[in-house]
C-alpha cells in the first residue's frame, strides 16, 4: 500500500512516499505550493501506484492549505484515490506554528489558539515522520483555518 503525505505548510514544502506505513522517499522543495505540487505529483503519479493521499489542513498558510486541498481533491478524484487530512501539530513536536504577524497557533489541552509566544518557547521544524502508524489521520479533509473572521 502505498501512501503519499504533503506538509505545505512551511518551506520547504515535504512530500513523504510511504509503503506500508513506512517512509521510502522523500521530496523537499523550496518554492511555491502551486508551482511545486504540480511538477512533484507528474513524477510520483508515473512512478506510483497511490492508495491514499494525506495532506495538513491545518493551522498554517491558508493559501497553502487552500491550494493544496483543492490541488490533491482534483488528483483525488481523477485517480479515485482517498485523501485524509491531518494537522500540522503532528509533524513538528506538537510546537506553536506560524500564523499571522507576530501571532502563533498553539495547540493545548482547550483547542488552538492564536496568540504571541511566550519567552524561551521551542518550535521545531516540520519533520516527515519515518512511519505514519502513530499519527492521526481523519477523513474530514476540507481545511480548518482556525482564525476568526476580520
Amino acid at each position: 500500500m502505498i501512501e503519499v503525505l504533503v506538509i505545505s505548510i512551511s518551506k520547504p514544502l515535504l512530500i513523504g512516499i510511504y509503503e506500508n506505513k513506512k517512509l521510502i522517499k522523500v521530496y523537499e522543495e523550496e518554492g511555491m505550493t502551486s508551482d511545486i505540487l504540480p511538477v512533484l505529483f507528474k513524477e510520483i503519479l508515473d512512478k506510483y501506484t497511490i492508495d491514499s493521499l494525506i495532506y495538513v489542513n491545518t493551522p498554517g498558510s491558508y493559501m497553502a492549505i487552500k491550494v493544496a486541498y483543492v490541488f490533491l481533491k482534483t488528483v483525488s478524484i481523477s485517480h479515485n484515490i482517498k485523501l485524509k487530512a491531518c494537522s500540522g501539530f503532528e509533524f513538528n513536536d506538537n510546537t506553536p506554528i506560524k500564523a499571522l504577524g507576530k501571532k502563533y497557533f498553539i495547540n493545548s489541552n482547550d483547542g488552538v489558539k492564536v496568540d504571541f509566544l511566550e519567552n524561551n518557547c521551542k518550535m521545531s521544524p516540520f519533520e516527515l515522520p519515518e512511519v505514519l502508524e502513530n499519527i492521526n489521520i481523519s477523513a474530514e479533509t476540507l481545511p480548518i483555518y482556525n482564525l476568526p473572521a476580520v
